[in-house]
């Protein structure tokens, strides 16, 4: 009897924070785990909302379509460039700047506002700025280019050329997304003991030991945060492609997450969007996991290292 009322008690008092807790798990399987579900099913399925009235199973063949379709190929392609360019860029960018401003520079007030003012800008009003900035007639880049500074052979027409309209669109998200990086990292950098730095500079290290076998290797959780975050945004690249070129020109800018929008919403293949969504899903969880173990084997090399060292200490 004891037990039971023990048990009657234990539960009423849970009672409550299930009840807090109980609209936040319904939004959540609501608007996140049930579309999960669906477009997992979808997926399977041949299905135009539009013409079709109920799916039909088609087994993996949107997944065997993917890579017979030159649009899916071409986008996969565009997406691996812009994050070949933008991941390993806006990691070193951001930390420098994140040094930078963690060391109060002198001007560091004026530049630390330049990079955070792209946060609070939305994303297509971004792409609509610079869209105009990069226009190749009346745009303001090419206008200092050759009417101010004379260097007509500078000015080209960013968004109307295949290179220039990739390169346009990795600048204009460095800009865009630099700024939550580098609160990450100075984050991280605010986490180091000063007392080890301090330590450094009176044994004699220079800046540059410092910051090589010092600081950066203080920052590992940092990395594995900022390296996630800039894995999702290159692969979810959506809206500056979409505003800024619509995919052009051509598919050179064509991106995936654009594509399966358009097979989506333009054509009305949900089984086929949600294949290619599932796709991206697996690319960002694969490099994801890749992140976390390069970062996993470099803390466990050096517990390695630490423990040999001590070793040989004691001998």
């Amino acid at each position: 009897m004891g037990n039971k009322k023990s048990v009657g008690v234990q539960l009423k008092k849970m009672i409550p924070g299930y009840a807090f807790a109980a609209p936040g798990v319904i939004f959540v399987a609501v608007y996140m785990g049930y579309p999960l579900i669906r477009s997992l099913y979808l997926s399977f399925t041949n299905y135009n909302f539009a013409f079709d009235k109920k799916p039909v199973f088609a087994g993996l063949s949107n997944f065997a379509k993917m890579f017979s379709d030159a649009y899916f190929m071409d986008s996969l392609r565009n997406t691996v460039v812009f994050s070949l360019l933008f991941f390993p860029s806006i990691m070193i960018i951001s930390l420098i700047i994140a040094m930078l401003l963690d060391k109060g520079v002198r001007g560091s007030g004026i530049f630390r506002t330049c990079v955070f003012v792209s946060m609070v800008v939305p994303l297509s009003l971004t792409g609509i700025i610079f869209q105009w900035i990069l226009n190749n007639q009346y745009g303001l880049l090419n206008s200092v280019l050759r009417e101010m500074l004379h260097l007509d052979a500078w000015a080209h027409n960013w968004l109307g050329e295949g290179k220039w309209a990739m390169f346009s669109i990795v600048i204009v998200s460095l800009w865009k997304n630099m700024g939550m990086l580098v609160i990450f990292f100075m984050a991280g950098l605010a986490g180091i003991p000063s007392d080890i730095i301090e330590s450094a500079k009176i044994d004699g290290a220079n800046a540059f030991q410092r910051i090589f076998r010092i600081i950066l290797p203080n920052l590992k959780e940092s990395y594995v945060i900022c390296g996630l975050w800039a894995i999702i945004q290159s692969v979810k690249v959506f809206e500056q492609p979409f505003v800024m070129t619509n995919g052009g020109p051509g598919t050179s800018t064509l991106v995936l997450y654009q594509y399966t929008w358009m097979n989506a919403f333009k054509y009305y293949e949900m089984g086929y969007a949600s294949a290619i969504g599932y796709f991206m899903g697996a690319v960002i969880l694969i490099l994801s996991c890749i992140n976390l173990y390069i970062n996993r084997t470099k803390d466990e090399d050096e517990v390695k290292r630490k423990k040999t060292g001590k070793r040989r200490n004691r001998a």
